[in-house]
């Protein structure tokens, strides 16, 4: 099979395109021959040296996918060769074939097409593990996005809306201003121009917010402590401007706040299995209505990937990238 392979910790013209033998699934595995594979941040990571796969899984970058199943181990008993499926992976997405447990498996949602499929399980699995199972979101509440028209942001500020929430977000452009808007953010702001904090307990009546999604991290926690109302829970999961920073935790008893995060990658397949879960009940049927929509900017070529980290890594994009691996009939 064609995978793109990491030649040594570096830039993104380090992504090389070989030649490798297929991978084989374990009992609990399925086989994926790959439609397309959804390109995020980690994968920049881990191609910098940043952040390694867990043990035993594939060098291969890559942390979901969408395809036909080809083979399924022996302990499978959900989806069989022939279903179409997206999935979420430890590695090894960026191939024209790939594994992945069953349980990280989801059916394509009605309505979205194979391709646009692939844009899915990392943000969804990480928003709705985020924002709604860590930090308790509610209808009736508001949401703060920071770095909205992201991956990641352009899919808390559908879901907040989806299920009751005012949205605010932050993001970089006047352009990605307008994007987040148009997804359901009630109001956007530009960080390089606006006073996050101000403006939006201005739009606000100076209540604040009760939850906030922060991709920045240690530069942020000061501002989004102030922004929190009581009983407001920041949840943190990237440290984009930084893993460090000094917290007031007089602010934290005397507004009894939760500072909560976490990553996905390292989790085990039985707890993200109980996130696929509540995604298929509780979020896939909403494509379908029309509440939600995948975000894809551009859709690349597996040899282009070198190009979609150069992309993300600009702080161009505005939604997802998808690398194109197979056309099928249809999507």
């Amino acid at each position: 099979m064609t995978a793109v392979t990491i030649s040594a910790p570096g830039g993104p013209d380090v992504l090389q395109t070989l030649s490798l033998p297929l991978p084989s699934p374990s009992n609990n595995e399925v086989l994926i021959k790959v439609a397309a594979a959804g390109v995020n941040r980690p994968d920049c990571l881990q191609r910098q040296g940043l952040y390694p796969p867990p043990a035993g899984a594939s060098e291969i970058p890559g942390l979901e996918v969408s395809g036909e199943i080809i083979a399924a181990g022996s302990n499978c008993i959900r989806f069989k060769p022939g279903d179409q499926v997206c999935a979420l992976l430890t590695g090894g997405g960026y191939a024209e074939y790939c594994v992945a447990p069953e349980v990280q498996c989801l059916p394509i949602p009605k309505g979205i097409s194979l391709t646009d499929a692939a844009s899915l399980p990392e943000t969804y699995f990480t928003v709705w593990s985020n924002v709604f199972q860590r930090g308790q979101l509610r209808s009736g509440e508001n949401l703060l996005v920071h770095g909205g028209a992201s991956g990641i942001g352009s899919t808390a500020i559908q879901l907040g809306k989806a299920f009751g929430a005012t949205v605010f977000a932050t993001a970089g452009s006047d352009e990605k201003i307008e994007f987040c808007e148009t997804l359901g953010a009630a109001k956007a702001f530009n960080y390089h121009n606006d006073d996050f904090v101000s403006c939006v307990k201005s739009v606000t009546n100076d209540h604040g917010v009760d939850v906030i999604l922060d991709i920045v991290g240690g530069k942020y926690l000061a501002q989004n402590t102030k922004l929190l109302r009581a009983d407001g829970r920041l949840v943190v999961v990237a440290v984009l401007g930084g893993a460090k920073a000094e917290l007031n935790l007089a602010q934290v008893l005397m507004k009894r706040l939760t500072v909560t995060g976490s990553t996905l990658r390292a989790r085990p397949p039985a707890v993200k299995q109980l996130i696929a879960a509540d995604l298929e009940e509780y979020v896939w049927p909403l494509f379908a209505a029309g509440k939600l929509q995948p975000t894809i900017q551009k859709a690349l070529s597996l040899d282009e990937a070198a190009e979609s980290h150069r992309i993300l890594e600009a702080n161009e994009a505005q939604g997802k990238i998808v690398l194109k691996v197979a056309d099928y009939p249809h999507d």
